[in-house]
C-alpha cells in the first residue's frame, strides 16, 4: 500500500471581496442590551430629554396600569413596547412626550395571591384583622412593583421609573377623594341603581371583567311583529317585521 500524497487545499478567502467593518460577527444582544440600558440610566437620558423638550408642545400618553401581582408576560411586553414606540416617535417629532409608568395596587388579583399564601399556611382570611390583611396586600404589591419595574427597564422602556404613579400611594388616594368631593359640591354626584357584583366566597366587590358566567343553552326564537301603524309608509300596514333573538325571556317586556 502506498501513501496517498497530501491534497493541496486552496484558501479562497483572499479572493473574495468583502467590506471591511469593525462590527462583530455576532450581535450579542443579550450581553449588549443591559449595558446600553445601564448607559442610558447613568447619563439620565430621560431627564435630559425632558430638559431639551421643556416648553414644547406636549404629548401625554395615559397608560393603563398593570396589576402588581407577578412577573410580566408577553402581553405586558407587547403593551409597553408599543407604547414606548409611540412616546419615542412623538419625542423625535419635537414634542415634549413624558412617560410616567404606573401600577394598579388594589383589587382581587392581589388579594387572591395573599389568600393563596394563607391557604398554604392553613390560615383563614376571616380570622386575620382587616388592617393586617391590607398591610400584607400593600407589601405584596410593593414587592412586585419593584420586580416589574426592573423587567420593564430590561425591555428598554424609557420613562420616569423613579417616581411612578401607584394607586396605593396615600396622596393618590387623597386626590381621588378630593375629586369626588368636587363632584358632590357641584351637584353631579347622585345615587342611582346599578348592581355591584359581589363574590360571596371572597367577600369583596368584583369588576365586571372578573365575573364568570355559567354556560347556558337558550332557545332561539323568530318573532313576527305586525305593523299596525305606519304614517310615512301606509303600504306597510299589515306586514310583519321579523326579528330573531337568543334571549326569549326579554319578549314579554319588548316595547315593539
Amino acid at each position: 500500500m502506498t501513501d496517498q500524497p497530501a491534497q493541496k487545499t486552496d484558501d479562497y478567502k483572499s479572493t473574495v471581496f468583502l467590506p471591511q467593518t469593525d462590527f462583530p460577527m455576532k450581535a450579542g444582544l443579550a450581553q449588549k442590551e443591559p449595558a446600553i440600558a445601564a448607559r442610558w440610566e447613568a447619563m439620565d437620558l430621560y431627564g435630559k430629554l425632558r430638559e431639551k423638550r421643556a416648553g414644547r408642545e406636549r404629548f401625554i400618553l395615559h397608560d393603563g396600569p398593570p396589576y402588581a401581582n407577578g412577573d410580566i408576560h408577553m402581553g405586558h411586553a407587547m403593551n409597553k413596547v408599543l407604547k414606548d414606540i409611540i412616546v419615542r416617535s412623538q419625542s423625535l417629532l419635537g414634542k415634549d412626550a413624558p412617560y410616567v409608568p404606573g401600577w394598579d395596587c388594589h383589587g382581587l388579583p392581589i388579594e387572591w395571591k395573599i389568600e393563596e399564601e394563607y391557604r398554604k399556611k392553613k390560615l383563614n382570611k376571616d380570622e386575620v384583622p382587616a388592617q393586617e390583611f391590607r398591610a400584607q396586600c400593600r407589601a405584596y404589591a410593593d414587592k412586585w412593583v419593584g420586580v416589574q419595574r426592573e423587567q420593564f427597564k430590561r425591555l428598554g422602556i424609557m420613562g420616569d421609573w423613579e417616581d411612578p404613579y401607584l394607586t396605593m400611594k396615600f396622596d393618590a388616594e387623597a386626590t381621588i377623594v378630593g375629586e369626588l368631593l368636587k363632584f358632590a359640591e357641584s351637584g353631579q354626584l347622585y345615587r342611582g341603581a346599578k348592581p355591584v357584583m359581589w363574590s360571596p366566597v371572597e367577600k369583596t366587590a368584583l369588576a365586571e371583567a372578573e365575573v364568570e358566567y355559567e354556560d347556558v343553552t337558550s332557545t332561539q326564537i323568530d318573532v313576527a311583529f305586525e305593523i299596525v301603524e305606519a304614517p310615512n309608509a301606509p303600504e306597510l300596514v299589515g306586514a310583519h317585521a321579523v326579528i330573531w333573538t337568543t334571549t326569549p325571556w326579554t319578549i314579554p317586556v319588548n316595547q315593539a
